[in-house]
């Protein structure tokens, strides 16, 4: 199994004030790395980290011990990203979510390690759902 990860996973990683954050660190214990993700969520994650005075140093120290790896070229997945986010507008889809749905098709064994349930509405290929692992609701 793949397993690409979103921000707000990265997030409960780092900060512990977090609500998931026992939740994250649990499952990503036990599930195999890396986790692929993109820069778009790299960039949403230091945002965020920065916001809540994290320093955005730990996403390094994941990226170069091997947690995390960048999976996705936006030139050469440009026009798919796009069309997801034309798709997915009304919900909006972000930037972020668009890879990650993508990343997703790329690896068809793929489960997305979340927070957000609107990966529950999105599909992948057009209309198969998208395996993800959140926290009960």
């Amino acid at each position: 199994m793949t397993v690409v990860v979103d921000t707000g996973v990265l997030v409960a990683l780092i900060d512990p004030d977090t609500r998931e954050h026992g939740w994250a660190r649990e499952e990503a214990a036990r599930l195999p790395v890396p986790f692929l993700t993109s820069e778009a969520v790299l960039t949403e994650a230091a945002f965020l980290l920065a916001r809540d005075r994290f320093d955005a140093d730990e996403l390094f120290a994941m990226a170069e011990s091997g947690l995390i790896l960048v999976s996705l070229d936006f030139n050469a997945e440009r026009k798919h990203l796009r069309a997801l986010m034309q798709t997915y507008r009304n919900v909006p889809m972000s930037l972020a979510d668009a890879t990650l749905v993508r990343l997703s098709e790329l690896h068809r064994d793929s489960q997305v390690f979340t927070l957000d349930a609107d990966f529950h509405i999105y599909r992948r290929h057009g209309n198969k759902a998208i395996p993800v692992l959140l926290p009960e609701e």
